[in-house]
């Protein structure tokens, strides 16, 4: 039942309106960041052996109220046992880690987490329906509420009716995977922690859970998401953090992080002469053959993109091009993609001494 680990219900909590009010002690301190770590360590150690593993190491994070985060990182980086901490399903070995400002070891602070694990097992004899409602008793929500809550989450992730009293054994992985975002919506959590929740849904089902997902972030509630999908992580979110090894590699906006990477230069009857002058100059280069040969000593004409590092670069290339009498089909400033920044980021840290 790992699912609904994160959430915690007692008397003190009602349901009206299809909302889960909580009722919060007087000594819990109001804080601006939803999730906030510091010096987070996690290690495990093996008694029988003596090894050490540190799955986390010395990890501070914030993640403000009301964001959209993603989490990534290579497999093994310590993604999984981050998260599991945030959720008080393993403790941590040094540092802290508070959620809207509650130590994660404190049941209060899991009362307002819904969760989505990647790997989750729902009862399969169960129908997507009388899941959603067994989920929802759980959380302290009472029968009118769930009744009225349920079809709307259903329609909401995109299930009709015809999947509403069908058996999860029946499901297809995308629409195990729209069900359980619909659990983790059930109670009306105010932070959203999902572990590859487009996993196995097909693009249009994708965009159906982006929408809903904005439609939360425009409500103030806070999504932190762990995903190997980078494009999906680069359409929605707008912060990230890059974990390797256990460490914080990288972390920043996605606009800041991809914004910037250089000048792209597209041009037509580039001769290879040219060209190789040209590439000695370009970050990258790229071309293809056009079939017109030129006669001479030159080469064949060819179709180049080049990328530079700055505006100066791109334009002495133009100009050098123009002087040859070549065609300039581009220019424009280009942006690294999610994907290439991950990538390099990982690749850096495998160097030693090598800081982001």
């Amino acid at each position: 039942m790992e699912a609904h680990r994160a959430r915690i219900h007692s008397s003190n909590e009602r349901c009206s309106d299809n909302v889960i009010l909580y009722v919060v002690s007087a000594s819990a301190t109001f804080s601006e960041y939803a999730i906030e770590t510091e010096g987070l360590t996690k290690v495990f150690r093996n008694r029988w052996s003596g090894t050490e593993l540190r799955a986390v190491d010395d990890v501070s994070l914030r993640v403000r109220r009301g964001s959209t985060y993603g989490l990534l990182g290579p497999n093994g980086a310590g993604k999984t046992t981050f998260v599991k901490v945030l959720l008080s399903c393993a403790h941590p070995t040094a540092g802290s880690a508070k959620v809207f400002g509650r130590d994660t070891r404190e049941a209060e602070a899991r009362r307002p987490i819904g969760y989505l694990p990647e790997n989750h097992r729902f009862p399969t004899y169960m129908t997507g329906w009388s899941m959603l409602d067994f989920y929802g008793a759980l959380s302290g929500m009472d029968s009118a509420a769930r009744q009225r809550r349920i079809p709307e989450l259903l329609a909401q992730v995109g299930l009709d009716e015809r999947a509403h009293h069908q058996r999860l054994g029946k499901y297809s992985k995308g629409m195990l995977q729209r069900v359980g975002l619909a659990q983790a919506l059930m109670h009306a959590p105010q932070l959203l922690v999902l572990d590859e929740p487009s996993d196995g849904v097909d693009p249009v089902g994708r965009k159906q859970i982006r929408d809903v997902l904005t439609a939360l972030e425009e409500k103030g509630v806070t999504i932190f998401i762990n995903s190997h999908l980078l494009q999906e992580v680069e359409l929605f979110c707008h912060d990230v953090a890059i974990i390797q090894r256990g460490r914080l590699a990288l972390s920043g906006s996605v606009k800041e992080l991809t914004n910037g990477s250089g000048y792209s230069v597209e041009a037509l009857g580039v001769t290879d002469n040219l060209r190789t002058e040209l590439a000695g100059r370009a970050r990258s280069s790229s071309g293809f053959d056009t079939g017109n040969d030129t006669g001479n000593d030159t080469g064949t004409d060819r179709s180049v993109r080049l990328t530079f590092e700055t505006r100066e670069q791109a334009n002495e290339a133009v100009d050098l091009l123009r002087a040859n009498h070549c065609e300039i089909e581009s220019f424009a400033r280009t942006r690294s993609t999610l994907e290439e920044v991950f990538i390099k980021t990982v690749e850096a840290s495998k160097v030693p001494g090598v800081q982001q």
